[in-house]
């Protein structure tokens, strides 16, 4: 009986149409099913032949002369799982042509182009958005090759000219994140999308004063930056607030560019007397910036990458980068003249620092904000950190933050549910840094981060006698807190004056309630205060009467 049915599939095989389109199949067995009579019923009922057994993964692949007949007739098989058409094919992620792209370990190591594969094009021809990025650097070296048609302005806010770096910092920085790409020569840029906006702040003597980077960023977020790189800082020192160099303009700075919507992206910092050093410098350690720390090509951190168990948010390649370098500082000598293998200063052939970890961030993020250019700030950084990869200690850690930066699982996450945005920020303080609530009732939806954003603050007007109810829902499994304060508080603080805090509503969990009735009239300042967990959406009610 076998063999009758043998001969009527054979000869159901032999007569293939003349329209018959030859090529391979793919054939998964069933569990328990016997290899070697799926063998002998598949080539029977195909006319093929078995070419090759994937013993370990329970398959075949099986040569014929008509693919679609084929199919259909192993389907009907007993001991047949599936069946399905090698037509498909893989192509290799894209691979710019720049020579030195060997040299860029970092790349891969982000996954910076595994996302496309091949280069996406921009509009109007193509789907992504020119993004403008600000480097607030050294200047940079505007002749090279490598950035032709990539400045769109640059200014210097100090005494030389922006157009030359005789530093090199600041060209090594702009390359990693706009070289050019894919044209032949010198280094890949991350950010091919990026147009640069550079913004010279470092002084012929090597220092940065806090005057020229707030004017910097100012003028570079006015001028529609929507991403600032500051591969620079000063110490923080809780321990010692006579060595912490805290500013408030550049804190207003960082206000300012967030209140127009950039990512401010920022080195977490190198240690210099003590390493490695617990505190994250400033200002990657003010609220709404994105602070960097570095790690080497083995995936470990440095030991002169700062540790912060706050404000270290993301760790990205900041040991042994290759990138753009000033050509008139290259030894002539070299063969790559113009970039930092060829550096006259040993100290940039190396690469080494957080002020390089940064502009891969920033890269990114200039990535996110071109494929969607709707997205907020917050947004951005909400996805870049929760799609990094977590490396070292479990979850969230001084070391490397949120994990590693992860290009292609940042860009891949935009297809799915994006977080909702914060447009209240930056309130994160008294005075003109609080939202203000008009009208007797409001409802708001805003989010705190532990990390990023624990406290919001409200600026809403009461008048005296007026009677006034917060209402709060927090995200769950949080312990968030409100606190009035009353008119002429200057700062949210930790150990507020006395006198100046009105009433406080601290019950253990995510929902508040606070009533209070106004023995003077003028402006009260509501916080919002995330105490513990790690944050979410939250909607505030805002009920005044008289």
């Amino acid at each position: 009986m076998i063999r009758a049915l043998g001969v009527l599939l054979a000869a159901a095989a032999a007569a293939a149409p003349a329209w018959a389109a030859p090529g391979t199949i793919s054939v998964g067995l069933a569990a328990g099913a016997s290899p070697d009579r799926v063998v002998w019923a598949v080539e029977n009922a195909t006319g093929g032949k078995v070419v090759r057994r994937l013993g370990s993964l329970h398959a075949l692949v099986v040569e014929v002369r008509d693919v679609d007949t084929a199919i259909e007739a192993a389907r009907r098989l007993p001991g047949v799982e599936f069946v399905e058409s090698d037509e498909a094919k893989r192509e290799l992620d894209f691979v710019p042509n720049d020579p030195l792209l060997p040299q860029q370990w970092y790349v891969p190591a982000i996954k910076a182009f595994d996302f496309w594969p091949e280069k996406p094009e921009l509009a109007p021809v193509g789907e992504l958005t020119p993004v403008i990025v600000a480097v607030v650097d050294s200047g940079i070296d505007g002749d090279h090759p490598d950035f032709q048609g990539r400045i769109l302005v640059a200014r210097s806010f100090v005494k030389t000219p922006p157009n030359v770096d005789s530093v090199g910092h600041g060209t090594m920085v702009a390359g990693e994140i706009a070289a050019a790409l894919d044209n032949g020569v010198g280094i890949a840029g991350v950010a091919f999308p990026a147009q640069l906006l550079i913004a010279k702040v470092v002084g012929p003597d090597g220092s940065i004063s806090l005057d020229a980077e707030a004017r910097a960023i100012r003028w570079a977020v006015d001028r529609g930056a929507r991403v600032v790189n500051l591969s620079l800082g000063g110490p923080r020192n809780p321990d010692n607030p006579e060595r912490d160099t805290f500013s408030e303009l550049e804190q207003r700075a960082i206000d300012y560019a967030v209140s127009k919507g950039a990512v401010v992206v920022a080195a977490t910092g190198n240690c210099q007397d003590v390493c490695p050093y617990r505190y994250a410098s400033y200002p990657a350690a003010l609220a709404h910036v994105v602070g960097v720390s570095a790690l080497g090509p083995n995936g470990t951190t440095p030991s002169f990458s700062n540790r912060d168990a706050i404000y270290n948010d993301i760790a990205a390649p900041g040991q042994g980068i290759v990138s753009t370098f000033p050509l008139a500082l290259s030894d002539p000598s070299c063969d790559q003249p113009g970039y930092s293998i060829c550096a006259n200063v040993e100290d940039y052939r190396r690469g080494e620092g957080t002020s390089f970890a940064a502009p891969l961030v920033s890269a990114a993020a200039a990535l996110l904000l071109s494929v969607r250019p709707d997205l907020e700030a917050s947004q951005v950084v909400d996805i870049l950190e929760r799609t990094a990869v977590d490396i070292q200690d479990p979850g969230r850690d001084k070391q490397s933050g949120d994990g590693q930066l992860d290009l292609a699982a940042a860009l891949t996450a935009l297809s799915g549910p994006i977080p909702p945005a914060d447009r209240y920020e930056p309130n994160d303080d008294a005075g003109d840094r609080a939202y203000t609530l008009w009208g007797s009732s409001r409802t708001v939806e805003a989010t705190v981060d532990y990390y990023e954003d624990p406290t919001d603050v409200y600026k809403i007007r009461l008048r005296a006698g007026e009677r006034a109810q917060f209402k709060l829902r927090g995200p769950e499994g949080t312990d968030v807190n409100l606190v009035l304060w009353r008119p002429g508080a200057e700062n949210i603080e930790a150990f507020p004056p006395r006198g100046l805090v009105a009433k406080v509503a601290n019950k253990p969990g995510p929902r508040e309630l606070l009533r209070f009735t106004a023995d003077e009239g003028g402006w009260y300042y509501l916080e919002v205060k995330l105490s513990k967990g790690a944050g979410g959406p939250y909607r505030l009610t805002v009920e005044k009467t008289r």
